[in-house]
This record gives C-alpha cells, structure tokens and sequence, in this order.
C-alpha cells in the first residue's frame, strides 16, 4: 500500500528536526573548539580598546607590555573596527614566524602605507603577494646581498674616515681643547651620507664634496617626518568611514611628506639615469627605485648608534673596557677595519645589547592574517593584525636576567651564542621569517664600523660629567627624547702614536 500524503509529510517534518539538532550539535561542538584570545576588559562600542592605548607622551608598546602581564603574552585588542593579536613572548614569537609565517606574512592597509608608501608599492608596506615576493628576491639578491656590500664596502669606511677626520678638525680648530658634540646629529649626517652615496652616488654633510646643505637638510627633515608620521596613530585606520575628515591633520602631513620625498628620490634618479646614458648603460628604473628606498636605513641606524653612545657615557667602565679591546686588537698606529669586527666580541655584544633594550622598531612592522590560523592554542581569523612587542619580549625577565640593565657582558656568558637575525626568537631586533628586515647586514656593518673608529680615535665625556638623560619618545622607532651632547678630548693630544690612526685615512 502506498504511504498517503500525510505520512510523507510528518516524516519529512521530524527528519528536518532531526537534520536541524544534529547540525546545531555540530556547530556547537565546533565552536567549543574554538579558543578565543583573552581580551582586556573596558572596550567601549565603536572605538573598542583605543581609549586604553592612550596618547601624547604615552609608548604604545609599554602600554602592551603592562597589559601583557595582565592578560598573558598573547591577547586581542579591538582597534575600532579593526582586531589585533598582541604577542609578547618569544615562544609565541615563534609559532608566529615558523609554522604560521606564511599565513602572516601580510601587511595591513593604513593611511601611511598608502599615502607614503607609493599606494603600498614600497615592498616594506606591500601585502604579500608575486609582486612582494619578487621585489623581496631583488633586495635580498641584489641590492643587499653581501656580494653587493662587499663592492660598496669602501663608501662606508670612506664615510666613516671623512666624518671622524671632520671630528678631529673640530678638536684641533678647538686649540685642542674639548669640544662639544651634537652626537645625534653627527650620526645622522654621517649614516645619511653612507646611504646617499651607495644610493645616489653623491654625499651630503661635511666639507669632502658634500652637495648643497639646504637640500640634505630638506632631505633629513623628510625622512624624520616619515619616521614619525609612520608610527603615529591615524583614527581612520581604525575607524575607516572618518577617513575623509582628516580629523587631526596627520593625512595632510603625509601627503606632504611624499611629495617632499618623491622630488627628493626623483632627483636622485635623474642623475643617476644620466650617468647610465652617458655611460651607454641601459636603464633600469624599477631597481633604481627600490635602491632608494633603501634610505629609510639612515634613520635608524643613526638611532642605534645614538643609544648605545649615551648607554656607554653612562658606564664609563663599559666603555673604557671597549677601548682597551680596540687597543689590544686593533693597536695605536692604524684604523679599525672591518675585517677587525671579528676579534672585538665585547664591541659586538655592546651592539647586542643596545639592540635588545632599544630596538629600532619595538612593535616590528605591523602583520596581517591571510587565513585562519591557530597561535598559542587561539583561534585567529583571517584579517587580523598582529602586533608584535619586541620591546616587551627582549625584556623578558625569564629569559634575560636583570633586563632592564645595560650588561653587555651577558652576551659574552650566558647568551654566547645568541643572534640578532631572527634565528633565535629571544632578540628578534630586525624581526624573522619572510617579513624580517632584509639590510641586516649592512646595518650591522654600519653600526660595528662606526662605533669602533669612534671609540677608538676619540675619548667620550659629558659636561660636568652628568649622566646621559635615557629619556625615550614616540615614534616608530625609540628616538631619544633629550640628545646627548659629548665632549670629544681626542686621546691623539696625549699619546703621540694614537696620530697615526688619523694619518691612515
């Protein structure tokens, strides 16, 4: 006999409810599986945790690092509309740049990107993609390989030598007597000029054939104006629909800025595409391009080395220690090499240990998440920024003992082997994995050289010998809120065969 209608009907009735509880079961079985990221009480509608960051002389990434201890070393914050995932210990780090690298190897769009970042081209701010990856391979594998800096190993002594020989004519100009030193500034000029000549072929600062000083001064305001903009907080970035009020001006100052910066850099490569065509070379714009994106080194170099002479006026001990290496490694009658770098460990861990309490970029390069992905055990789904607190976690007292002190000596005892090229996650200073800094070695190069032909020609004070002011501000990077000035009585007026330091440039 045939089912009648209605038992068709109430079968198709309970087998809907049974499909309808089973899908429901899993679905709640799923989302149990799913662990969401702590994250810190008081977020307010529409603006979520923004008013807990902060602002003015506040440090966003002390303001995480406290928030940290609160919630663990990794949580979420909501940025408006926006989500972020804040990491702050190395082994979270870790699953971060290895298993998940990949899924957050992207960059989020923000105003600054866009506006100065030539509409996210510049391969720093580009979200990842073929054309990210091949510009990465041409700065990895060309532009910064250590082929290429061997090549260009003799602008950066000739740099150095021109900026301490300028030191030394002060001193002598002086009647020999002490004479007092912006360091900040001459850091600087001196790392702008080794990038500028790398880039462009041409210096800026000083008397050796320096170009016109009102265009290297327009050129450093600049780049100090994009460091700063760059890690400011722009309210559309989170809030995308006030974007076109421009509430604080900040949009109005970047746009500015790149324009400032792009007649600057098309200048440069407008004669450097003249020297080519003179030299019937065909032209290469693209690479030419990205060579000069390369200037951003300048700042943050400069930064570094500006940190870790103030830390070494503030440990005279430190610092004595480190010339008497120069002295017994290097001698008093020639200058410091780089084939030198190798035989100064404690010099090396100096560096070390400035880069570990003030990174050039203590929150890195904000990441984005391409897909769902799991870190830490929480669930982090695609679109998600991550934010990653260097600061905080180079100052991890489990792993650094007595973390907020300057100890080179650490590097040379219980942290030997550790490194500062993203292998281990302990001191990530120039970040790991796809997104980590690709000028690693020149920087590195830059700062050893630098440091060491400046302690080593020159005996470092204070006025009235008063302590350095450690004071830091805001910024992507930790500049220095009060710059150190230094008396430079050069150790050549006492011995006589420190001269011949100076005779070898």
């Amino acid at each position: 006999m045939d089912p009648s209608p209605q038992l068709i009907a109430i079968a198709l009735f309970f087998s809907c409810i049974l499909l309808y509880n089973a899908l429901i079961k899993k679905n709640s079985i799923k989302g149990n599986q799913i662990k969401e990221a702590p994250e810190p009480a008081g977020a307010w509608p529409v603006i979520g945790h923004l008013h807990l960051l902060g602002g003015g002389d506040q440090l966003l990434y002390r303001t995480l690092g406290a928030m940290a201890d609160n919630h663990g070393s990794a949580f979420t914050i909501r940025l408006g509309s926006r989500r972020a995932f804040v990491v702050s210990s190395w082994e979270v780090v870790k699953e971060c740049f290895t298993i998940n690298d990949k899924a957050l190897a992207s960059r989020p769009t923000t105003v600054a990107a866009k506006h100065m970042g030539y509409n996210y081209a510049v391969f720093g701010f580009a979200p990842y993609s073929s054309f990210w990856r091949e510009m990465r391979k041409i700065a990895t594998l060309e532009l910064l390989s250590n082929r290429r800096l061997e090549m260009l190993k003799h602008v950066r002594a000739s740099e150095v030598d021109i900026g301490i020989r300028e030191l030394y004519n002060s001193w002598a100009n002086n009647s020999s007597s002490p004479v007092a030193v912006e360091l900040k500034q001459w850091l600087e000029d001196l790392t702008l000029n080794v990038v500028v000549r790398m880039v462009a072929g041409k210096r800026y600062f000083g008397s050796a054939g320096a170009s016109d000083d009102g265009e290297a001064r327009r050129c450093q305001k600049a780049i100090n104006q994009f460091f700063r903009l760059i890690g400011i907080f722009v309210v559309s970035d989170a809030l995308p629909f006030l974007g076109w009020l421009d509430l604080q001006g900040h949009e109005r100052a970047m746009k500015n800025t790149a324009k400032e910066l792009d007649a600057i850099l098309e200048g440069w490569l407008d004669e450097h595409r003249q020297r080519r065509v003179s030299a019937g070379i065909k032209d290469e714009g693209e690479q030419d391009f990205i060579d000069a994106l390369i200037l951003g080194g300048s700042d943050t170099t400069a930064g570094t080395l500006t940190w870790a002479i103030s830390l070494l006026l503030n440990n005279r001990h430190m610092l004595k220690k480190a010339q008497e290496e120069l002295d017994l490694h290097v001698g008093k009658d020639r200058q410091v090499e780089d084939s030198d770098v190798k035989n100064l460990v404690y010099l090396q861990a100096i560096i070390k240990e400035t880069l570990r309490l003030y990174p050039a970029g203590p929150l890195l390069g904000p990441r984005e998440a391409m897909e769902d992905c799991k870190v830490a055990g929480y669930h982090v789904p695609a679109g998600t920024r991550l934010i990653v607190n260097v600061w905080k976690i180079q100052r991890d007292p489990r792993v650094w003992t007595n973390p907020s002190a300057f100890l080179p000596e650490r590097f040379l005892t219980s942290h030997g082997d550790v490194d500062v090229r993203g292998q281990q996650f302990e001191l990530i200073p120039f970040g790991s994995g796809r997104r980590s800094c690709p000028g690693v070695s020149f920087a590195l190069q830059v700062l050893h050289l630098t440091l060491a032909r400046l302690l080593h020609s020159f005996e470092l004070a204070t006025p009235m010998d008063q302590p350095v002011d450690l004071t830091e501000s805001s910024g992507l990077t930790i500049p220095k809120a009060f710059l150190p000035h230094a008396y430079l009585p050069s150790s050549m007026a006492i011995e006589p065969s420190t001269e011949g330091r100076l005779d070898a440039i």
